[in-house]
């Protein structure tokens, strides 16, 4: 998303488009916390430090701004719509590198201690008789199967931009 709006100066055309619901605004709001979710302040502190060892990503900039303006908009404020965990986290793994399509599987990851504690807690409790789980499948239906060789190329779900700890490295290793 930090991506997709490119410099501080699209903030704004971004918002507007989320309140006409045109797009999303990833990193904010949350099931349980409707208010400041205090996970993100620790990250964000967390953030300061990991810039300070691999140099500031610069999309940190565009991130703060659009708190800040999320923040004082009475639309987000209406909506408890607050900087989540995962908003700051993913300024992170950009500035080590990872690319953005990796992330739902890095924000994953710490979370499954979490779901698997559920599951022991859950198999524990002898008045549990079923599992009901509310993951709801958004992907295609009935697609047939199609050989990898056959089927067409589809890069625009892979491409991100280089991280500053990818252009440093790549630097480093041509010198």
């Amino acid at each position: 998303m930090l991506e997709a709006i490119g410099t501080k100066e699209n903030i704004g055309k971004y918002i507007e488009d989320v309140k006409n619901k045109k797009k999303v605004l990833s990193g904010f709001g949350h099931r349980i916390y409707k208010s400041y979710d205090p996970r993100a302040k620790i990250v964000r502190k967390l953030a300061d430090e990991v810039f300070g060892i691999l140099g500031k990503e610069p999309l940190i900039e565009i991130a703060q701004e659009l708190e800040k303006i999320a923040l004082t908009d009475k639309y987000f404020i209406e909506r408890k719509l607050y900087p989540n965990v995962d908003f700051y986290t993913g300024v992170i793994y950009k500035a080590m590198g990872f690319p953005t399509d990796m992330f739902p599987v890095l924000f994953s990851i710490p979370r499954t201690a979490g779901w698997l504690a559920h599951w022991v807690e859950f198999q524990n409790d002898p008045e549990n008789k079923i599992v009901r789980p509310r993951q709801l499948y958004k992907g295609k239906m009935n697609e047939n199967y199609k050989d990898m060789s056959l089927r067409e190329e589809n890069t625009s779900e892979m491409e991100c931009t280089e991280s500053n700890f990818y252009k440093r490295r790549k630097a480093i290793s041509s010198n």
